[in-house]
């Protein structure tokens, strides 16, 4: 899957494949062979080289599908005062962290959705209230389908 990753001002190209927990990775000109484990949201154990590290997920780094950049779906995006959030890959919803018609602030946690035995959690691209929730654990989800809806 090729994506985006914009740290600051500068932009990488990313090119990841995943099987199980055995990542593959093409940041820019350098590649990675390795194995992660999420140990808590946004937190993950690395095993790299004969290493073991481990990397938080923050705010700083932000990863973007170019193609839903085009297309108009970035799980981001805003339409007619509305955004959606979409699943950035196929699988599985373990986790629906708030209600329909609930208030959040941008950056709370709205869907955690398992693929390849890691954990992704959706969160709210911006304050608002959840509008319309679209899944339940459980559900089996494609990429770019919509999990929530927030205005």
């Amino acid at each position: 899957m090729k994506l985006k990753a914009i740290i600051g001002n500068r932009e990488e190209d990313v090119l990841l494949e995943i099987d199980g927990g055995r990542v593959s990775a093409q940041v820019g000109a350098r590649s990675y062979e390795l194995e992660a484990r999420e140990i808590e949201p946004g937190s993950y154990l690395i095993f790299w080289n004969g290493s073991v590290r481990e990397l938080r997920v923050d705010d700083s780094v932000k990863i973007v599908d170019p193609k839903r950049l085009r297309s108009g779906q970035n799980s981001g995006s805003h339409h007619h005062g509305t955004a959606q959030i979409v699943a950035p890959m196929p699988g599985k919803v373990v986790r629906v962290q708030v209600d329909e018609g609930a208030p959040v602030e941008k950056g709370v946690g709205v869907v955690v959705v398992e693929a390849m035995k890691m954990q992704n959690e959706m969160k709210a691209p911006r304050a608002g209230v959840i509008v319309s929730l679209n899944v339940k654990p459980g559900d089996t989800v494609n990429a770019g389908d919509v999990l929530a809806v927030l205005e």
